[in-house]
């Protein structure tokens, strides 16, 4: 995942609290070990490199992460993609050498992105890839996915307060921040040097939201752009497309899962102003915000269902 995550405890038990996060972070890291594409020791890698030729065993966590990426995938017709990391190796964004690429690199990169690719057989927990190329990328849902699983163990060990984040794009609040007051956290503004989130009133906010036992998850391609010519790319690739994302520079969802919060902020952004229908049709509870939508004058303007957004 190639991030920091941190974990803020409360509580009065401090030896408990201590025990109890340092469990939760050595999950985080053995997830790191199986998720990530970029260590060749990893699960991911593994079948990346093999289950075009023969079905991949892994492990019955990452086979459930899977499945559910699949149903995501589903459900946002394909704007949220685990099998885009053919596309982000095309754009160079993988080795963050970003470029534009041919047209004809797009297509063929295209034809090997889609989890209609990805055979997953239940009995043995197995995974295979009907062709050759295609590359798992759990980038977009495996930090909201370890969060989830450091929660779990939170809960089971009796800590009942506390706040989660992976790269500040990805968090999650346990209970309240204090008695029946819950934690508010300030999305940032990444086109002013922020992005991601922060806890409390913030500077460069661009909108706040309270959580309790939520997960918020929030994507931008705005931190790594790619100039070429007069137009500047940002990372978020549209998989349907083949292109990064043009109209959207913010996207946020809270909901009660983590994974999900971190998979559907990132069809958002793919999707733009028009995904917010759909996601509210399929999460009635989700509450969402979007920046970047143009207006036909060339500005920009916040959407907000659920979010306070902050006075300019």
């Amino acid at each position: 995942m190639a991030t920091r995550f941190e974990i803020l405890l409360a509580g009065d038990d401090l030896v408990l609290l201590r025990a109890a996060g340092e469990e939760a972070l050595e999950d985080i890291a053995r997830l790191e070990g199986q998720l990530s594409r970029f260590l060749p020791s990893s699960e991911i890698s593994r079948v990346n490199r093999h289950a075009a030729t023969a079905p991949v065993p892994v492990s019955s966590r990452v086979f459930r992460l899977l499945e559910q990426a699949r149903r995501l995938w589903q459900q946002t017709a394909g704007a949220f993609d685990p099998t885009v990391g053919p596309l982000m190796d095309c754009w160079g964004f993988t080795a963050d050498r970003g470029r534009a690429p041919a047209t004809e690199e797009v297509s063929a990169a295209r034809e090997r992105v889609g989890m209609d690719l990805v055979e997953l057989e239940a009995t043995n927990h197995t995974v295979r890839f009907l062709r050759s190329g295609v590359q798992l990328d759990l980038g977009a849902i495996g930090k909201g996915f370890a969060l989830d699983c450091a929660v779990e163990l939170l809960r089971e060990a009796g800590v009942e307060r506390a706040f989660l984040h992976g790269g500040t794009s990805s968090v999650y609040a346990l209970g309240a921040a204090s008695e029946g007051v819950p934690w508010k956290t300030a999305v940032l503004d990444p086109r002013r040097g922020g992005g991601g989130v922060s806890l409390g009133e913030a500077p460069r906010c661009v909108a706040t939201v309270s959580l309790r036992d939520q997960g918020l998850g929030v994507s931008s391609g705005w931190g790594r752009r790619l100039a070429a010519g007069e137009r500047v790319y940002g990372h978020v690739l549209d998989p349907r497309m083949g292109e990064p994302v043009a109209d959207t520079w913010l996207a946020a969802v809270a909901l009660p899962s983590a994974t999900e919060s971190d998979a559907l902020a990132t069809a958002l952004l793919v999707d733009g102003c028009a995904g917010m229908e759909r996601l509210a049709q399929g999460r009635p509870e989700a509450r969402m915000l979007i920046g970047g939508c143009a207006d036909g004058a060339g500005s920009f303007r916040l959407r907000s269902y659920g979010f306070e957004l902050a006075v300019a």
